[in-house]
């Protein structure tokens, strides 16, 4: 399968890495330092789960040299989402499929404004993993699991040859037709580690045993469930004591990827990540006091990051 990474950071650098080396024509769109590195060297994935290199590795900074595609991962951080949906316009075919695995809960429908809904997949990953240095990837959990799915529930052809193209890879891949609720059972983890992360700017280990901010997690949890299910999306009962289950289970080293841009002065997803609680919450009439107060604390914190990142 010919395959667009479009965000070859620790998501797109890892799982197009997997993908490459199962012998799929993976290109890599990237930038920078990053980009000469893995044209230089090629890509490094160091992980739990066994280290190797792609060498050499096919990158570009221009997506329209690559030529259309059969696949497009989507792995650009979130407040780049538009720019980068318009850039895929080139490579696209009728039946080329875009399979976002941005954090957030809209990621498919903001691509889908852009390039037509009809070549969107919903996929949700959890993952831990990162840029180490140009060029590397660091993948530190033991889990490395995608869920993906067609956005009107039903199981498509191109939808099982993805899973297949994926599951061949050695990650944890399922083939969900409740893509849906999916993303909203991931969101209700994700949410909660990136705000509480960010604020305590600890290793989950520090912070997840602690009462008060435990109660601070579990408050982010409810208030994303009641968000879903004012949008008719029913979660499992015990929604918030397996994403516990899960926090408690990690490697206690972990960070989400929302508070390492924090606590290295980038500019961060807290729009997509935190504001989008608030925002629904006003929509749907829905208090979110909890996500207000983690919005309102880290808010100019991103606010000097994107001044800094413009200047």
């Amino acid at each position: 399968m010919k395959i667009a990474i479009f965000g070859a950071g620790g998501v797109g650098g890892y799982y197009g890495g997997l993908l490459a080396q199962q012998g799929h024509a993976v290109t890599f769109v990237a930038r920078g330092a990053h980009l000469e590195a893995l044209r230089k060297n090629g890509l490094q994935i160091k992980s739990v789960h066994g280290h190797f290199t792609i060498k050499p590795a096919t990158a570009t900074e221009s997506p329209a040299a690559i030529g259309p595609v059969d696949l497009v991962l989507f792995c650009i951080k979130t407040y780049d989402t538009e720019r980068a949906a318009e850039s895929i316009r080139p490579i696209l075919t009728p039946e080329t499929a875009v399979l976002s695995l941005q954090n957030g809960i809209d990621a498919a429908e903001c691509i889908g404004r852009v390039v037509g809904m009809a070549h969107m997949l919903g996929a949700a990953t959890w993952i831990a993993s990162a840029i180490e240095s140009p060029g590397v990837i660091s993948q530190v959990s033991a889990f490395r699991r995608i869920v993906l799915g067609e956005l009107n529930g039903k199981i498509t052809p191109r939808a099982q040859a993805i899973y297949d193209v994926l599951n061949s890879t050695g990650a944890t891949v399922e083939l969900s037709d409740q893509i849906l609720k999916v993303l909203w059972t991931k969101f209700v983890f994700i949410a909660a580690v990136s705000g509480v992360g960010a604020l305590t700017r600890l290793e989950m280990g520090e912070y997840r045993a602690v009462p008060e901010t435990r109660g601070l997690l579990t408050g982010i949890m409810r208030e994303v469930e009641a968000l879903a299910l004012a949008q008719s999306v029913t979660l499992n009962g015990d929604v918030m004591e397996k994403s516990l289950a899960f926090i408690d289970a990690s490697a206690p080293s972990i960070k989400a990827s929302m508070q390492r841009d924090v606590e290295t002065g980038h500019v961060s997803e807290l729009e997509a990540i935190i504001g989008i609680i608030r925002r629904k919450g006003r929509e749907l009439g829905i208090p979110t006091p909890f996500s207000d107060a983690v919005y309102a604390v880290l808010l100019p914190i991103d606010l000097k990051a994107r001044r800094a990142a413009l200047a």
